[in-house]
């Protein structure tokens, strides 16, 4: 028999919820759980929000990655981000409302209403000390869904801040700061974050949860992280249990290479770093907890193609607890310009159970030709008719006036996934006029009469 998994979950909403959870078993935010027989011990920080069931990427999660962009911090660089690469979506339940605004170049707010059997709502604001007006679009009707809503997310480059201590790269804001707080209603749950950038390589969180179900009436935790590049570690310690962990991420190979070493190699491996380009990432954490005397060690590898690379993009992972027994493994290959695919296989080599999934999101071009390509089908211009010409070569216009020159224009996703239990999510992300909506469904084959388990529309306006 397996022993037990003390399981950490998060409830804040910046960590997002995905099926290829990351082998940490350290979140912020967290609250714990114990299972007798867990499938899989790496799904322990999956994300989720008290009431709330996350589909669309959220505004404020936007806006917290924008903040990082801003200060130049690689978020991804972590260990807790080892399988975040191809992301997950979960379908939304009932209907859910949310109105979001960046008032200031360094102030957002959000407010979210939604039913589920009962009504419930939130409300969050966040404080940037970097302006970020530049770095995103705030308006649902001009933002990017590719960068929204896209599910595999390519590795950010690496911010090489190796050598004396003070080096910093040209985006590095080594004085920044983020608020953010978020109260749940009605349960009168509330839960806040601070982001304080120490040096260009250090950064501090702090983040709690305070609720009067919550034992102690609450939670706090504390991360410290250290980010040169090349390798990354953090320290975590919460008040939940005086738990404390150590992870680490150490990157080789793709762009962890000094551009003036490669140089000075032969040409001889230029075709092969044509051919497949990608960052090996291998990292490992412990954790003890001081008040109940049990702790725990996990490892994991990955290696995924950088955006440089001119090939097929994909990421492949693996996990190992050996404390558990857990073993798990990913692949996600972006299969076309508009289809993305992703598998994951668990096993637990104590209890002898199992799980698998596989995913595929597919994107769809809006059916509308835009305006500036009505003109090539068979009638001029009204310019070239009042000019008494003919409408200038398709080839001599400039590319954003060409009818599809935007190859980020897309009119929404289909996103569906299969797993051992024979359940199934569809999930469909886009956009109408001002508004991003997430209509999504679970079905489960095996009760064929009543198959629809979940339905759920979701609904997003933000200026």
């Amino acid at each position: 028999m397996p022993r037990k998994c003390r399981r950490i979950v998060a409830t804040a909403s910046f960590i997002p919820t995905n099926w290829f959870s990351p082998p940490s078993l350290l979140s912020l935010n967290i609250a714990v759980i114990v299972d007798r027989h867990p499938p899989s011990c790496a799904n322990a920080s999956r994300s989720r929000a008290p009431a709330q069931f996350l589909t669309m990427r959220e505004f404020m999660d936007y806006v917290h990655a924008a903040f990082y962009q801003a200060t130049g911090w690689n978020r991804d660089n972590s260990y807790a981000a080892l399988n975040q690469t191809p992301d997950d979506f979960q379908t939304p339940r009932g209907l859910r409302l949310s109105l979001s605004s960046l008032a200031s170049p360094n102030f957002a707010t959000s407010y979210q209403v939604g039913s589920v059997g009962i009504v419930d709502g939130s409300i969050s604001y966040l404080y940037s000390s970097e302006p970020l007006g530049v770095l995103l679009t705030p308006t649902s009707e001009h933002v990017s869904l590719p960068q929204l809503l896209r599910s595999y997310r390519p590795l950010a480059p690496l911010p090489m801040r190796e050598g004396p201590p003070g080096t910093q790269t040209a985006f590095d804001k080594p004085d920044s700061s983020l608020l953010y707080g978020r109260l749940y209603l009605p349960q009168s749950l509330l839960e806040a974050l601070v982001v304080k950038r120490i040096s260009p390589a250090l950064q501090l969180q702090i983040s709690a949860v305070s609720g009067s179900h919550l034992r102690n009436g609450g939670t706090a935790v504390a991360l410290a992280q250290y980010d040169v590049g090349r390798y990354a570690l953090e320290g975590l310690y919460s008040s939940d249990g005086g738990l404390l962990g150590l992870r680490g991420i150490w990157n080789s190979g793709g762009d962890t290479i000094d551009p003036a070493t490669a140089a000075k190699g032969s040409d001889r491996g230029k075709p092969e770093r044509e051919r497949i380009y990608g960052r090996f990432s291998t990292g490992g954490e412990i954790y003890y907890g001081t008040l109940n005397k049990s702790g725990g060690v996990s490892l994991g590898t990955r290696f995924a193609t950088l955006p440089e690379h001119k090939g097929t993009p994909l990421s492949a992972t693996l996990t190992l607890n050996p404390l558990m027994g857990n073993i798990a493994a990913s692949y996600a290959v972006v299969a076309g310009k508009h289809c993305s695919l992703a598998t994951r296989m668990e096993f637990n080599i104590f209890s002898y159970e199992s799980a698998w999934a596989v995913g595929m999101e597919l994107w769809r071009k809006p059916l509308m030709r835009p305006v500036e390509e009505t003109r090539w089908l068979g009638a001029r211009s009204f310019e070239a008719k009042m000019a008494w010409r003919l409408d200038e070569p398709r080839d001599a216009l400039p590319t954003e006036e060409r009818g599809g020159g935007n190859e980020d224009e897309y009119a929404g996703v289909l996103k569906t996934r299969l797993d051992q239990n024979l359940r199934i999510g569809v999930l469909w992300e886009g956009r109408v006029k001002s508004l991003l909506f997430s209509l999504g469904s679970g079905i489960d084959l095996r009760k064929l009469d009543k198959p629809f388990r979940t339905l759920g529309l979701e609904i997003q306006f933000s200026s």
